[in-house]
């Protein structure tokens, strides 16, 4: 898989019926090896890792219902209470950060109302904070640690 512009970690992949999986290990289960994986599972070791986010916070590819459809958040982060507060939308690397993505993880947050919006490509990381006297999402320089997201 391509490198991406987070630390190196490493993981475990193999190949069962000719398809590359890797292990997931906040699923506890291996997965199908796609490009968008490959940055989920990065960014969440750099989340961990780097962020200090408790593993058990963490949810990966979250179910939920909105306007009578499924949808899938690929990374919710809760506070230890177990309230949501942050939605990370992670594409492949060869997909660009763009408005269309920004819309679908503020359309998502619609159902969660979290304070903190991220995607992410592996390549490009994008933070925003929503501000609720201006009633709007502000760019972030950083991606938060975990203890930011509990002030």
């Amino acid at each position: 898989m391509k490198e991406l512009s987070l630390p190196e970690y490493s993981f475990r992949i193999i190949t069962r019926d000719g398809l590359e999986l890797i292990f997931d290990r906040l699923r506890k289960k291996y997965v199908r090896l796609t490009p968008e994986e490959w940055v989920r599972q990065n960014f969440v070791q750099y989340l961990i890792d780097r962020g200090n986010y408790p593993p058990g916070l963490i949810a990966i590819e979250h179910f939920f219902i909105y306007n009578k459809l499924k949808r899938r958040a690929d990374i919710l982060v809760h506070n230890r209470e177990g309230n949501p507060v942050m939605i990370i939308e992670c594409k492949s690397y060869n997909i660009k950060l763009d408005d269309e993505v920004f819309d679908q993880v503020a359309c998502y947050n619609r159902q969660f109302k979290v304070p903190y919006l991220v995607m992410t490509n592996g390549e490009l990381h994008y933070a925003a904070r929503y501000n609720n006297e201006l009633q709007k999402y502000e760019d972030l320089p950083y991606i938060p640690l975990y203890e930011d997201l509990l002030t």
